[in-house]
């Protein structure tokens, strides 16, 4: 978080700092305890002619009282004109930090060239693992800033951002370096994950054990340098097995850190009834869940993670989503934003086809791409819903109401951002006149 920006100036009292008036909606998760599960995910809370006030970068008070007591002269009144008012989005899995991009292997896809099929080419993965690994940290650092850019002017205020495109340790550090200093001078908040085991190196592919024994001996660095809280692993046919997946894990637990998993996006190994066992915060992908997998996740708090715009992109399967609900999984959605499988930082183009292809009502995607989001990283007490003594991180819509917003698709309808209460984005640009 950038605190220069951010930073607000405490007054004495309970005086906002800011009050947003005139809100045509105001939506905001219904949270009880835990993550939001099957048909709960349909419930949020609304109010109507409403107002949000913050202090101190946290909200203070919001809904449809009277809100003069909050008011003196030092207080900035800002009218949102009756439009929509939402949490700041987060987008809960994404690989922001790379080097290069990958449009040559599109009419590879085009074609309809399996994506493994490509990865054992020497493409996909391996093929931005070179590229970050020859790109400066200056570099990495201005391609990854301007993806920031474009997420939070669709609104997201929160992200977590993987590494995993180096495989070496030089290059893992270069990433996780690079996201700790976009956390620091960037709006967006990035929670960040070590992704060491993203794919098999060609050189080990016949000792995959000494790959996994290598990558476990980065821990020591990154803890030390405090660059990363989770560790996630690309459980799938032609990556890492359920074997390995585990024995990773098992250490990663074992130095501290929170886990999440690739699983089940080709082919149901077994990656989520591990999740589970393991108490990872997330499984994330599942196109390929089968019935294991839903009755695992059915039993516990595992988030599941879904991203429509990589089955979009892929033109593949997408993950059960209906299913899932009605089992009383608890969703989120994320972009899954990465140079292969879905080069789109458009978060909301993520959120229309939920609507579409996952048929989730507008209702279920606020709450997969907020609260339940937010929980799948470890930040549900903090961001994620509008809340008493949660960071004042809210987005205002150029739309009156939430269907319009999933409806009206592949349209930027953010309005204004405001994270921690200072509006850092500001969509509402005349450039000619008529």
């Amino acid at each position: 978080m950038n605190s220069k920006l951010l930073k607000r100036t405490l007054r004495d009292g309970m005086k906002a700092d800011l009050i947003v008036k005139n809100i045509g909606i105001l939506l905001t998760p219904k949270v009880t305890k835990g993550p939001i599960k099957g048909k709960d995910m349909d419930c949020v809370e609304t109010y109507q002619d409403a107002f949000l006030a913050v202090k101190g970068g946290k909200f203070i008070d919001f809904g449809e009282h009277d809100f003069s007591s909050l008011i003196d002269e030092n207080t900035e009144m800002v009218d949102a004109g009756g439009k929509l008012v939402t949490p700041g989005l987060v987008d809960s899995h994404t690989h922001v930090v790379h080097g290069g991009s990958r449009e040559y292997e599109f009419e590879q896809k085009m074609r309809g060239v399996p994506y493994l099929d490509i990865l054992k080419a020497g493409g996909g993965i391996h093929s931005t693992v070179k590229m970050t690994q020859e790109i400066s940290k200056e570099g990495l650092y201005q391609q990854s800033k301007k993806s920031l850019d474009f997420m939070l002017g669709f609104g997201v205020t929160t992200v977590e951002g993987k590494s995993g495109y180096g495989l070496e340790l030089e290059t893992e550090l270069k990433q996780l370096e690079v996201q700790k200093e976009l956390h620091e001078n960037h709006p967006v908040d990035i929670v960040p994950t070590f992704m060491g085991a993203h794919a098999l190196p060609k050189i080990y592919e016949a000792d995959r054990r000494s790959f996994l024994d290598k990558v476990i001996g980065m821990f020591d660095e990154v803890k030390k340098r405090n660059l990363a809280e989770f560790v996630d692993i690309f459980c799938e046919d032609g990556a890492f097995s359920v074997e390995d997946s585990r024995y990773l894990l098992d250490a990663a637990k074992n130095y501290g850190f929170k886990l999440k998993i690739h699983a089940d996006e080709v082919v149901a190994l077994g990656g989520v009834p591990l999740a589970v066992e393991l108490k990872a915060h997330s499984a994330d992908h599942l196109m390929a869940i089968n019935d294991e997998g839903l009755e695992a996740l059915a039993n516990s708090d595992v988030i599941a993670n879904l991203l429509p715009s990589t089955s979009f992109y892929l033109n593949s399967t997408y993950a059960p989503a209906r299913k899932m609900i009605e089992r009383g999984l608890a969703l989120a959605l994320s972009s899954d934003y990465n140079p292969g499988s879905s080069p789109s930082e458009n978060f909301l183009f993520t959120l229309n086809i939920a609507a579409i292809h996952l048929k989730m009502s507008p209702n279920e995607i606020l709450t997969a791409a907020t609260y339940n989001a937010a929980y799948g990283i470890d930040r549900a007490d903090e961001v994620g819903r509008i809340a008493k003594s949660y960071k004042a991180d809210f987005v205002i819509y150029d739309a009156l109401n939430w269907p319009y917003v999933l409806y009206h698709f592949a349209i930027n309808h953010v309005k204004d951002v405001y994270k921690m209460g200072v509006k850092v984005i500001d969509n509402k640009r005349k450039i000619w006149e008529v």
